[in-house]
């Protein structure tokens, strides 16, 4: 029997809801006790999906952290991003489709789960559009006072049901999934 794909947001915060720095800093996450086990909780997500989407900033982010390598060639990527560069590559895919468009097409091919990374307004965009099936937030004990918000203002009103609880050395792990309406 077809599972249906669903679009997961997997994504990290604070605990004050911040998933990076007015500066898109992460580093305060990565001083967190318990990132040997994270690392592997991230892994063993990563064999669920086989399709990443992401905005350009967090691209960015990645690209300059990891000093030009992308660690997810061997996955389908979608870079959401209003200045799409002529050519794609690496399997990386550059768009400025609508994503409900986009998402449409890809729940319409055979394929695992699709991982919604971020940042902040791709994710406002995918909840205003009601395109995010199941969330997945690990919380860090850290309150940053700012920075960017996991989930900015917007239209979405919406319920989710709370469908596990897990600690991870210092971390919180919540899972929700979309409530039928």
């Amino acid at each position: 029997m077809d599972q249906k794909r669903k679009v997961v947001l997997f994504i990290a915060c604070s605990l004050d809801g911040y998933i990076a720095t007015k500066q898109d800093g992460l580093e305060w996450l990565f001083s967190v006790d318990g990132q040997e086990e994270s690392t592997t909780i991230v892994e063993k997500f990563e064999q669920t999906i086989d399709t990443l989407i992401m905005g350009r900033k967090t691209y960015d982010w990645v690209i300059n952290e990891l000093d030009g390598e992308y660690p997810y060639e061997n996955k389908e990527n979608y870079i959401f991003s209003r200045t799409v560069p002529q050519v794609s590559s690496k399997g990386i895919t550059f768009t400025d489709l609508d994503p409900a468009e986009l998402i449409q097409g890809l729940k319409n091919q055979a394929g695992k789960n699709i991982w919604l990374m971020g940042g902040g307004e791709l994710i406002a965009d995918f909840l205003e559009a009601d395109l995010i099936d199941k969330m997945i937030i690990t919380i860090a004990p850290i309150l940053l006072g700012k920075g960017i918000p996991l989930f900015k203002e917007g239209n979405y009103e919406m319920e989710w049901e709370l469908t596990n609880v897990r600690q991870i050395v210092q971390f919180a792990e919540l899972t929700f999934e979309r409530k039928s309406l």
